[in-house]
């Protein structure tokens, strides 16, 4: 295993470009690899657990990437991945763990519920992607008039990543909840989160009320 781990992490620095590097790190991602060649790796390499846990104890973003492309989203335990997602401080490393390894284990609604109420802000976030997950997929038994409630209280002044993930869920509750879509988009217009985020021509801009405005009429139209 001591062999493959050193001629996995010499891959992963012959792959290092200086200007995915640049790219990334204006994102927050510490790292110069190309995403597309990094996949490439991982489909070569398999999944492999012991070799993806080696890879996540190095602390490398483009390591723990790689990590998340090979590992077993099952075989981990609710405390392993508790440590895991506290560990998570990149933003790329935080995004591939909670939607390709948390949302595919058992414990998904046991960490959901703990995280969501965690003073970690980075911690919170993932426990409101968790509820995004839950709004869209498997609503049954979710308080939704309460969680509009909390996002209306809290959004405006979370931290960055917070905020992302609380807006993310107000959207999903106004797109696929017709009976609480009048409030989310009355609490989006009120609060102005991401109002003004720049958004690429043909994109739809993340500011809820537009978000779910957009997706309801394309729900429509299908």
């Amino acid at each position: 295993m001591a062999q493959a781990m050193a001629a996995v992490m010499a891959e992963l620095a012959d792959l290092e470009d200086p200007r995915a590097r640049e790219v990334n790190e204006r994102h927050g991602d510490d790292h110069g690899v190309n995403l597309g060649k990094l996949r490439a790796l991982a489909k070569r390499l398999k999944t492999q657990q012991e070799l993806a846990c080696r890879l996540w104890q190095t602390d490398d973003t483009a390591a723990r990437l790689l990590a998340i492309l090979i590992c077993r989203p099952k075989a981990f335990g609710r405390e392993e991945l508790d440590t895991m997602v506290r560990e998570a401080r990149a933003p790329k490393v935080h995004d591939w763990l909670v939607n390709y390894v948390v949302k595919k284990n058992p414990h998904t609604e046991e960490l959901r519920l703990a995280w969501s109420a965690d003073p970690d802000p980075v911690v919170a976030s993932a426990g409101w992607a968790l509820t995004s997950e839950r709004v869209k997929k498997k609503p049954d038994g979710l308080d939704l008039a309460a969680l509009v409630d909390v996002i209306e209280a809290q959004m405006k002044d979370a931290p960055d990543r917070l905020q992302w993930a609380m807006n993310t869920c107000l959207a999903q509750i106004g797109i696929e909840h017709a009976e609480y879509r009048t409030r989310a988009i009355d609490v989006g217009e009120r609060l102005e989160v991401l109002k003004d985020y720049p958004t690429p021509p043909g994109c739809t801009s993340p500011f809820a009320p537009v978000w779910i405005t957009e997706m309801v009429r394309r729900q429509r139209d299908t």
